[in-house]
């Protein structure tokens, strides 16, 4: 699954830059989306996101690509792996800014974990 989003001056660190927890929640939010299509009637909540590390600054302008696809399913948990990649403004092609891996979990209405449908 692939989404977009548009770097705007609001998500724009002191330096001028994307601000690393705008692009972390927009990671978390993608993933989600993508975990509750595959899972749909799912309570899924976050539990976990791998190696956090930002390769490379985004620009103010940057139409940000995020390529999601499932990784790992458990019985009760599925992972998520988050390409992110960048079209910077002129930019001929885009670069890829960042990845990691979301980890979510089903739970119950008590918020303990309970299996996944097949």
């Amino acid at each position: 699954m692939d989404n977009f989003t548009l770097v705007r001056p609001e998500h724009l660190n002191h330096h001028g830059y994307l601000f690393g927890g705008v692009l972390l929640k927009w990671v978390d939010e993608n993933a989600w989306m993508a975990a509750s299509r595959d899972y749909p009637g799912c309570t899924l909540v976050t539990v976990a996101m791998d190696d956090i590390r930002f390769s490379k600054r985004v620009d103010n302008g940057s139409i940000l690509r995020f390529q999601i696809q499932q990784q790992e399913r458990g019985r009760s948990s599925v992972t998520y792996r988050v390409d992110v990649f960048a079209d910077a403004p002129g930019a001929p092609t885009e670069t890829e800014v960042f990845n990691t891996q979301v980890t979510f979990v089903q739970v119950d209405g008590s918020g303990r974990p309970c299996a996944l449908p097949r």
